[in-house]
């Protein structure tokens, strides 16, 4: 890889970054416009990068692109958030079922520790991001890396939803207490009891905020 495709790939890096980080802290609104111009000289990069960190921040469910219309921050409505928690649900349910008896909980428990770290910060947005981590990591150790991608991408729009309520959590909920679900989840993965990690994984989310 040349100098020059090594600096557009860490601009596309930086760009995917800085506006993920926008939309998923809820400091844009979903259904904003995502204009290039404004974009470019907001991030000072030029439009190539820009619009391969777009492409993929599209992929990833964050972004939408409307004919004749552009870009904007991806919309979901109650039954879309419905549906991704049932396709949640069933890929839980099936690496739970293929999760091996002694598990390697290395990553499981460095996530558990980033997750400690956002709260004595209070930090929400890392906090949401620590959470996300976690949950993937335990879908991980079912052994499938494709069903563990998916899991991944739907995580993110259900994030995607919840920074819409982030202020709302806040206010209805300690951050501990997510720390304190999580390693409750974290001692039912060690000790190998499948209905107390379905138990766990189905008290987590934003179910809630649903009419």
């Amino acid at each position: 890889m040349s100098n020059g495709e090594l600096r557009s790939y860490s601009l596309v890096e930086l760009a995917v970054e800085r506006l993920s980080h926008e939309i998923l802290s809820g400091r844009a609104e979903p259904g904003e416009r995502l204009v290039e111009e404004q974009l470019t000289r907001r991030l000072g990069i030029s439009r190539a990068p820009l619009r391969e960190a777009m492409r993929l921040l599209a992929q990833q469910g964050l972004v939408e692109h409307i004919p004749r219309r552009g870009a904007r921050v991806a919309t979901l409505s109650a039954d879309d958030v419905r549906e991704l928690y049932d396709v949640r649900d069933v890929l839980e349910r099936h690496a739970v079922a293929t999760m091996p008896a002694n598990p390697d909980l290395t990553a499981l428990r460095a996530a558990l520790e980033v997750m400690r770290k956002a709260t004595e910060a209070d930090d929400r947005l890392e906090l949401a991001n620590a959470h996300r981590r976690f949950h993937t990591e335990v879908v991980a150790l079912g052994g499938n890396r494709q069903l563990a991608d998916l899991y991944g991408s739907v995580l993110v729009r259900i994030q995607l939803y919840m920074a819409v309520n982030m202020r709302r959590e806040a206010e209805a909920a300690r951050a501990e207490d997510g720390v304190l679900r999580h390693e409750r989840l974290f001692a039912a993965v060690s000790a190998n009891d499948a209905a107390e990690i379905l138990a766990a994984l189905s008290s987590h989310g934003a179910r809630t905020y649903l009419s």
